[in-house]
């Protein structure tokens, strides 16, 4: 079974923020899945169906971003889920608005949930699907960005990377992880 994972924070105060990019994409999967991600096990709320004839489980972590790691951690324990089958998609600052990046390694680059579920799991290498939330301006806290909404005009280019991250995990269910970064990193 796949796994893919997406980052966020709990609670209607959170739905619209930045650091919610992962959540806004395991929303979209589940509407093309026609599946709601709605039974709570694992710290996290889980829907489970298939793209293709991959069986998917989606999974929204319940545990505040900072402690996502231990919803992984018990979700791989249960289902004896394997780590070359997750996937993992979150908000980037590095990253602008309307675009994503790939990559199936690394360092937690200063994101709290990466950094717990690294810890969680005992490894950086892992796939992993970046949403662009930008940089805030000169002199904004970081702490204070990540927890803002998208702004008006930020929109249509964050459904846009909504849209394709969502392209590029079906794409990767049925091709290497490599051929999804190759297809997907060039793009915008």
């Amino acid at each position: 079974m796949r796994w893919i994972v997406g980052l966020g924070n709990p609670g209607s105060a959170y739905v619209h923020t930045r650091h919610n990019a992962g959540f806004k994409v395991i929303d979209e999967l589940a509407r093309r899945m026609g599946v709601e991600v709605g039974t709570n096990k694992c710290k996290a709320l889980i829907g489970e169906g298939r793209i293709g004839s991959e069986k998917v489980a989606l999974l929204k972590p319940m545990t505040y971003m900072n402690l996502s790691g231990e919803s992984l951690r018990a979700f791989m324990d249960y289902y004896k889920a394997d780590i070359a089958d997750l996937i993992v998609v979150y908000d980037d600052l590095d990253t602008e608005v309307g675009r994503i990046r790939l990559r199936y390694q690394g360092s937690p680059g200063g994101h709290n949930g990466i950094k717990s579920i690294i810890q969680h799991l005992g490894t950086q290498t892992f796939n992993r699907v970046r949403v662009g939330i930008s940089r805030p301006q000169q002199g904004m806290v970081i702490s204070d960005y990540v927890l803002s909404a998208f702004a008006k005009s930020e929109q249509e280019s964050l459904q846009s990377s909504i849209q394709e991250a969502c392209d590029a995990i079906e794409f990767a269910l049925g091709n290497t992880f490599e051929q999804t970064m190759a297809k997907y990193n060039g793009k915008g």
